[in-house]
């Protein structure tokens, strides 16, 4: 059963106030104990957890898995960014291999894109027919019920991006160097489909937003609020409590007994 009540998606910003640098990153180092206590109670009660990020090329995707997992245990928190199908791939069940990276008990795996590619680059782009789309969008909310029902904690977010900031950011990749890893020919190509890709959002939006895995979506104009937010709202959803941990001292220890070995080793220049 789909939610009747529908995601709000603004296409329109609200500008608020720069967040200034010193209050992002007291925030951040808030959200990142935080997230560290969640890790701890993920682990203890071997909860799974399954985080999904869509959003448009350049809407910031990247920027929050980076914000989230940075100070965490990547034993723990586990990042999926699957490339393109191979033929083999192409012809199993579609969510065949997803299945595999879903989480076990005590991780939290996050998806950088996922099966809702069907939805949106493979339909924009003519990768799969309009039937195959319209059987993924049927059968997704009976695969993500059956996730939901097995134990997994599903979280699916939607980053919203205007066409302006889109546009700065590609350009910025291009003119970057440190960046133009993140743009391949697809951006190129899916540039001058905005149109289709709302429309695609939308009917993704309206076949797999339920009430067992809803889609939530944020405002990513601004990269330091929208990771704020997304951490905040996903510390909100799953109920944890801080682990009791005994606090622990170095021992004292001897040192200078043993005279080191005289080896040939071969230091690094040191240039800086």
């Amino acid at each position: 059963m789909v939610s009747k009540k529908k995601t709000r998606v603004v296409d329109d910003v609200v500008k608020n106030a720069p967040l200034k640098t010193k209050t992002y990153e007291q925030e951040l180092r808030r959200l990142h104990v935080e997230l560290v206590k969640l890790q701890q109670w993920v682990v203890a009660k071997g909860l799974k957890v399954c985080i999904v990020f869509e959003g448009r090329d350049g809407a910031g995707k990247g920027g929050v898995i980076k914000a989230i997992t940075e100070r965490v245990s990547p034993r723990v928190f586990r990042v999926v960014a699957l490339p393109a199908p191979t033929d083999k791939e192409k012809s199993q069940l579609y969510f065949q291999r997803y299945v595999p990276h879903l989480p076990s008990a005590g991780e939290i795996v996050i998806f950088d894109r996922s099966w809702y590619n069907r939805a949106g680059v493979e339909k924009v782009m003519g990768f799969c027919t309009e039937e195959q789309t319209e059987k993924f969008l049927d059968g997704t909310p009976v695969m993500e019920k059956a996730m939901v029902d097995a134990g997994i904690i599903l979280l699916k977010y939607w980053l919203e991006v205007t066409p302006k900031e889109q546009e700065r950011r590609l350009r910025d990749r291009i003119n970057d160097g440190r960046k133009i890893w993140k743009l391949s020919p697809m951006d190129i190509k899916s540039f001058n489909l905005w149109d289709e890709y709302t429309l695609a959002r939308d009917a993704m939006f309206k076949a797999t937003d339920t009430a067992w895995a809803p889609w939530f979506v944020a405002r990513s104009e601004d990269k330091k609020r929208v990771r704020l937010n997304i951490i905040s709202h996903l510390l909100s959803q799953i109920p944890y409590k801080e682990i009791h941990v005994d606090k622990v001292d170095l021992p004292k220890r001897k040192i200078g007994k043993v005279k080191p070995t005289k080896y040939p080793f071969r230091y690094i220049a040191e240039r800086f």
